[in-house]
């Protein structure tokens, strides 16, 4: 948990304000997962304070796509938001000298609604890649005749696509 918190002051994902009047303020909650290597084995704790409801699908493997999989360390913590957002402190960690303020948020907080957006606004989009209209955390990217699936799962990406160099040119 502080390894997460340190994230958010690391990459200014808010500020600590009094809360203006009549502001409706969302709560948080820490969310704990063990993160397993392809052995099946724990190498890792993870918690996450978050916000919202996370959802998981992909269609690249119908496609016949070797897939690869990846985790971007604090990935929705750089994506701007546009929006005016509130939330409490979290249980445990109120601040001793301002226990009745709020965090401003200035960039998204994982289980945000607008955390995708602000994310893929700040880098797959400006990469040119173009968004599902119907599944709107499946990326696609056209180069010639090859084509490049990212399907975005809260911080992991699992991706594919018809040509090697493509895959392999992911991220850069």
């Amino acid at each position: 948990m502080h390894e997460e918190l340190e994230d958010f002051e690391r990459n200014h994902v808010w500020d600590l304000v009094e809360p203006p009047p009549n502001c409706r303020l969302i709560g948080t909650k820490w969310v704990f997962r063990n993160k397993q290597g392809e052995d099946g084995m724990v190498v890792r704790n993870k918690a996450r304070l978050k916000e919202g409801i996370d959802y998981e699908e992909t269609f690249a493997a119908s496609k016949g796509f070797k897939l690869q999989q990846m985790d971007v360390k604090s990935a929705f913590l750089n994506g701007f938001i546009e929006e005016e957002v509130y939330v409490r402190q979290s249980p445990g960690f109120e601040s001793a000298r301002f226990s009745d303020r709020v965090y401003k948020l200035r960039k998204a907080l994982y289980g945000l609604k607008q955390a995708p957006r602000a994310w893929y606004a700040s880098f797959l989009l400006k990469s040119g890649f173009v968004m599902g209209s119907v599944d709107k955390t499946l990326f696609l990217l056209s180069r010639g005749g090859d084509t490049l699936i990212v399907q975005i799962y809260v911080d992991d990406i699992i991706f594919g696509g018809s040509s090697h160099t493509l895959v392999s040119s992911f991220p850069e």
